[in-house]
């Protein structure tokens, strides 16, 4: 049986592929939304220059202090700037703040799925057009091309119908282009286009 740490850690191919991304954006400035034991974050910052910055927000700062030596090892740590908070807060003071508008290169967004609308209405302003916003776990382990399946477990159900209301939404914003990419359990990347 899988670990709740299996279920939530990145795996390698898709930091992997964000890591390279990002290169590819020749990325500076990123949002992660969702961080756990910072192992995408470790890849998002190793693939930024040594002036790029992060801002990286999670509800759990003890779960990311785990990570953290890992970070400092790599050398990375001046690059992050964890803030344990409600992201949707975060957002909105971003947003606030007016001059932070339009000025992220790439947002990943590993968390509460329930709120993956309000993320991207939020990113969608954050996020400078052509660049990129990455959700995870979009495909959730097969489930969102089922139909409904009471045998399921009450969380597993609860987060895949999120997911299958998420992506039919996200499929209808013309301000995206978009790929759901069959790697992990599905990453969903948006390139802002207006």
């Amino acid at each position: 049986m899988l670990s709740i740490s299996h279920l939530m850690n990145l795996p390698p191919e898709e930091g992997q592929l964000l890591s390279l991304l990002f290169k590819l954006m020749n990325a500076k400035k990123g949002i992660e939304i969702g961080v756990f034991y910072g192992y995408s974050l470790l890849n998002a910052a190793l693939a930024l220059p040594e002036d790029g910055q992060i801002i990286a927000m999670d509800m759990d700062r003890e779960t990311y202090e785990k990570g953290l030596p890992c970070i400092q090892k790599a050398g990375v740590e001046n690059k992050i700037e964890f803030i344990q908070s409600d992201a949707l807060q975060v957002l909105d003071g971003l947003i606030e703040e007016g001059s932070k508008e339009g000025t992220f290169d790439f947002a990943f967004v590993d968390a509460d799925k329930e709120q993956l609308e309000e993320y991207h209405k939020r990113l969608m302003k954050l996020v400078r057009v052509g660049g990129l916003i990455a959700y995870d776990n979009t495909l959730w382990y097969g489930t969102v091309a089922q139909p409904d399946n009471p045998g399921l477990p009450d969380m597993v159900e609860r987060i895949r119908e999120a997911l299958v209301r998420f992506n039919a939404w996200l499929v209808s914003d013309a301000r995206v282009d978009l790929s759901l990419l069959c790697i992990g359990d599905g990453l969903t990347l948006c390139r802002r286009v207006c």
